[in-house]
């Protein structure tokens, strides 16, 4: 395995669903139309070839909900102006307890969506064992 590809979401507003991911840097890569013209998924661009791919629908299905995803950022700081500027919600800059610098807020289809930047002990670079108060 190499990387991930993509992360597919569903969305009732392909236009404010594109602007909140702009604000986030990505670009519209391709468009799908559908046999009428009409345009009903297109791909947002990382920089490396990795992807969102937003798909209208009218009606999301409960099931199959994206519970979070993550994007890596070299500068929080200026995430967290650019999206205050674009008008997102977006929460205060934390340390987690994976020693990873983030931010958070929700797309406008209610995804929640962490922003991180790694410092040099980031356990994602680092390795070891994170401890959490967590009970499935």
């Amino acid at each position: 395995m190499i990387k991930l590809a993509h992360v597919c979401i569903e969305t009732t507003d392909l236009g404010a669903t594109e602007a909140f991911y702009s604000a986030i840097g990505l670009t519209r890569r391709f468009d799908f139309n559908n046999r009428q013209g009409d345009l009903v998924a297109f791909y947002l661009a990382f920089d490396d070839n990795t992807f969102i791919e937003v798909i209208r629908n009218n009606t999301p299905k409960p099931d199959g909900i994206v519970r979070h995803f993550c994007i890596e950022v070299d500068d929080l700081d200026a995430m967290h102006a650019r999206l205050k500027k674009a008008g997102i919600e977006v929460s205060e800059k934390k340390l987690g307890i994976d020693n990873t610098l983030m931010i958070s807020c929700h797309d406008p289809n209610g995804i929640f969506i962490e922003l991180q930047q790694y410092t040099d002990a980031s356990l994602q670079l680092a390795g070891g064992v994170c401890e959490v108060d967590y009970t499935p």
